[in-house]
């Protein structure tokens, strides 16, 4: 993957700044799956970046963790490749430096939280982190639509807390309990809620899993399938800055606190 096209990459408005004819038609409220409609017409060979709606949240900046629901299709039949939505958990852009799409970089940072992005850009260069170059050919051309989420430090915690631990009398069959209670927004079964955790294994209580040794928050949509069952009913009805400890019975039982960093509802 490259990852410069100085000043290749054209910025257009949703007010028609693109080639008239070749401009893609997108529907729906940030937050909800995008309904995108093709033209006929050919869509060029440069990448074109469109904002489509403004979000008035904090700007994304390089350093970032940037957590983004995102859909993409083939111009060709408009068919689909893949969405974020449908899995119910937003992609993780990690901008530390790494390898990333400058397609990518153009499209998320700068962005002010609640921005809804559309790329138009061939596959070879529209693809980003973790997203396979599958079923199609570099010089395919693709269409993605970007929701911003939000970008968020990689050691984002609650503010004036230390790091999350696993309480030592925490057992699977123990119920959830609030550590710390938040003072922001709800938390709504079906939001969007964006965590940072830890997870340990029972009974030998290891840490398996730590969104920090990751790289930092991500993002999920609050209900079943798309989360383990027990953060459904423990998270919903939290506050923003709340910190919940989380047991998860079953076969295979794990124990989680949570730091809940913020969430979204679309609007």
């Amino acid at each position: 993957m490259r990852l410069f096209w100085p000043a290749l990459l054209m910025l257009a408005t949703s007010c028609g700044l693109a080639e008239e004819g070749t401009q893609p038609v997108v529907t729906g409220r940030f937050g909800s799956k995008p309904i995108v409609s093709i033209p006929k017409g050919q869509p060029g060979r440069m990448p074109r970046i469109t904002v489509l709606s403004v979000g008035s949240g904090r700007r994304t900046v390089p350093g970032d963790v940037v957590l983004a629901d995102v859909d993409i299709r083939r111009w060709s039949g408009n068919r689909p490749y893949m969405s974020t939505y449908d899995g119910n958990q937003p992609t993780t852009v990690v901008f530390d430096g790494r390898q990333v799409s400058e397609t990518w970089r153009q499209s998320l940072i700068g962005r002010p939280a609640g921005t809804r992005v559309m790329l138009v850009s061939s596959a070879g260069e529209a693809l980003g982190p973790n997203v396979p170059l599958t079923g199609v050919s570099p010089t395919d051309t693709l269409v993605l639509v970007f929701d911003i989420l939000g970008g968020y430090p990689p050691d984002a915690r609650l503010v004036g807390r230390t790091l999350p631990v696993i309480p030592a009398d925490l057992t699977p069959a123990a119920p959830p309990r609030t550590v710390i209670d938040g003072s922001g927004r709800e938390v709504l079964a079906g939001s969007k809620v964006v965590i940072q955790y830890v997870a340990a294994s029972w009974p030998s209580r290891t840490v398996v899993d730590s969104s920090y040794r990751r790289g930092g928050p991500s993002a999920f949509t609050l209900e079943e399938g798309a989360v383990p069952a027990a953060w459904v009913d423990a998270l919903s009805g939290q506050r923003v800055g709340s910190r919940v400890a989380v047991p998860s019975p079953g076969e295979r039982p794990m124990l989680y606190v949570i730091d809940v960093l913020d969430t979204i509802t679309p609007e």
